[in-house]
């Protein structure tokens, strides 16, 4: 089994006034899709952008419901409590794309979907937009999502429509996989990364509900048993020429558990079925001595993961320390800036997102040690 993860893998002190400007150049995009009364209890100082998700098609147009409107509205307002955010608003999400294939590939509909863009966009006053298809050109989708090889030339196309009506005073961005059938297959990468601001590296969900072993579903460093990564992906996008500065990680707020078939290993890289999520609030009262597990950390892949011997019930997910580390490394290798999925599975005392600020500020933290 660790051979077929393997198989799976691609080959491949800052203070004051310069800490402030650090962190204006660097991106700190956190996905919300709560309500208008819920931002209320974030730290959104500490963010660059708030991306809405998700917004869908109606017919071949974008659309935003009176409700998710109101909650653009709120989202909009915070900028009075800080300036430098951005809101942005993102289309599709996982489930979100199945008439995308037949849809974009009709060039009048590609062109009214742009325009829409842009009149929601004026409409709520935001500053961009944010693709996600999930995915163009391959079966890797919700059960049912129409596909097609000429998805790829479609979403370039897509994307030049997108780009040629909203100009330059608007933020286009795009979600991406980073499975290696995904980065090899999806995107046009050359003529896209011409086209937006950045790609957004949906860095997680590594090991997914179909994977049939245990492994990280948010690695940051491959190992011998997985080489999916986001080094690995970095390393792809780099023998492209990709700018780097045009590319932003991916921090999971969420675990992804499974049950093991033994107990070797304390449940990594084992044969294994899906068993569900748990949200980082959620850990101090799940993922405990208590519940019977015991918490690991791989110093090769730098994150953590969890299992539970009686129940073999293996977790795998970020915590503050990994999350650190994948700011850090961001920040190391000339990154545009990290995202998470998604604000509200932060604990009551933003552990995650101090975990971002506080590295962003040079001192690491002592659990990043």
């Amino acid at each position: 089994m660790r051979f077929l993860l393997l198989l799976l893998g691609i080959g491949y002190c800052l203070s004051g006034e310069a800490a402030d400007t650090t962190r204006r150049r660097f991106s700190v995009i956190a996905y919300y899709s709560g309500n208008g009364a819920e931002i209320d209890r974030y730290d959104i100082q500490s963010l660059t952008h708030i991306i809405y998700s998700f917004a869908l098609l109606k017919n071949n147009r974008l659309h935003v419901s009176a409700a998710a409107g109101s909650i653009l509205k709120k989202l909009v307002s915070l900028k009075k409590k800080n300036p430098h955010l951005k809101v942005a608003l993102a289309f599709g999400g996982w489930g979100g794309c199945k008439t995308c294939s037949d849809i974009f590939a009709v060039p009048a509909n590609r062109k009214a979907f742009a325009e829409s863009v842009l009149a929601i966009l004026q409409q709520y006053q935001l500053d961009g937009i944010d693709i996600d298809w999930e995915y163009p050109s391959i079966d890797e989708g919700p059960a049912g999502h129409a596909y097609s090889s000429a998805d790829k030339q479609n979403f370039t196309e897509l994307i030049k429509a997108v780009r040629e009506v909203l100009g330059k005073r608007y933020e286009l961005s795009f979600a991406a996989g980073v499975f290696p059938e995904y980065l090899y297959n999806s995107i046009a990468w050359k003529e896209v990364m011409s086209l937006v601001d950045r790609v957004h590296l949906m860095s997680y969900d590594m090991v997914n509900r179909k994977s049939p072993f245990t492994g990280h579903h948010a690695a940051l460093y491959a190992t011998p048993f997985q080489t999916i990564s986001i080094d690995n992906t970095i390393r792809f996008l780099d023998s492209l020429g990709i700018a780097r500065n045009k590319v932003v990680i991916g921090a999971a707020f969420y675990a992804r558990t499974y049950i093991t078939a033994d107990t070797n290993d304390h449940g990594l890289y084992r044969p294994a079925k899906f068993n569900g999520f748990a949200v980082f609030k959620s850990y101090a009262q799940r993922f405990t001595a208590k519940n019977g597990f015991t918490t690991y950390w791989d110093e090769a892949a730098k994150v953590p993961y969890a299992f539970n011997p009686a129940t073999r019930l293996f977790a795998t997910f970020d915590d503050a320390r990994s999350v650190a580390h994948k700011t850090r490394y961001a920040m190391d290798k000339g990154l545009n800036g990290l995202l998470i999925w998604e604000l509200r599975q932060d604990d009551h005392q933003q552990q995650l997102l101090n975990a971002i600020s506080t590295t962003l500020k040079g001192a690491s933290p002592v659990s990043a040690k």
